[in-house]
């Protein structure tokens, strides 16, 4: 009786042993997957939405314009209220992955069918809002590449130099040059 007692408690023992390594191996799998490195990140798309207006549209408004000149210069308003017939509004945001977001307003304020006020944030020029568009790291400047004569030399001693590979070229071409050539169509005689 002894003796099956122990043999039921080892297997016991094994058996607890082994789903406690089970429960380890499942237990480090999950949490390996869960945690993320921190330079990974998944994509966003770009999100734009408005109207962009630059420094330049901006600088060619004057006072007293008319609503169509208006219109030409900055394009159609992102709101403009059936309220507030005298307001127009152009907001513009920007989002992207690796930049930072941009928003930017500006309000056209009309008494009657002329241009009266503008008021909003500074503008940026077309260069400089391409510039902060444009994430990619520039390279580094490349080093100039010197080397003289003797170190190509020594260097690609299996290369015959261009004097004499030029050389050889124009003797050959000229031997093996048929000296005439089919005609490119047939044309009737």
């Amino acid at each position: 009786m002894f003796v099956s007692f122990r043999k039921a408690c080892q297997f016991g023992f094994e058996r607890r042993l082994l789903w406690a390594a089970l429960l380890g191996v499942v237990l480090a799998t999950v949490s390996a997957c869960s945690v993320t490195p921190t330079k990974f990140q998944p994509y966003r798309a770009e999100v734009v939405q408005g109207n962009f207006v630059s420094r330049e549209q901006v600088q060619a408004l004057r006072l007293g314009m008319p609503r169509h000149v208006v219109r030409d210069i900055l394009g159609t308003p992102l709101v403009s209220s059936v309220f507030h017939d005298n307001r127009w509004d152009y907001a513009f945001s920007f989002r992207r992955q690796g930049a930072e977001p941009q928003q930017r307003h500006l309000s056209v304020f009309f008494a009657g069918d002329v241009l009266a006020k503008i008021e909003g944030d500074q503008m940026p020029s077309e260069a400089e809002f391409a510039a902060r568009l444009d994430t990619r790291k520039l390279p580094e400047v490349t080093p100039a590449l010197k080397a003289s004569e003797e170190q190509l030399a020594k260097e690609f001693k299996q290369y015959p130099s261009k004097s004499k590979a030029s050389s050889a070229t124009t003797v050959t071409g000229d031997a093996d040059a048929p000296k005439s050539y089919p005609p490119l169509e047939n044309t009737p005689h």
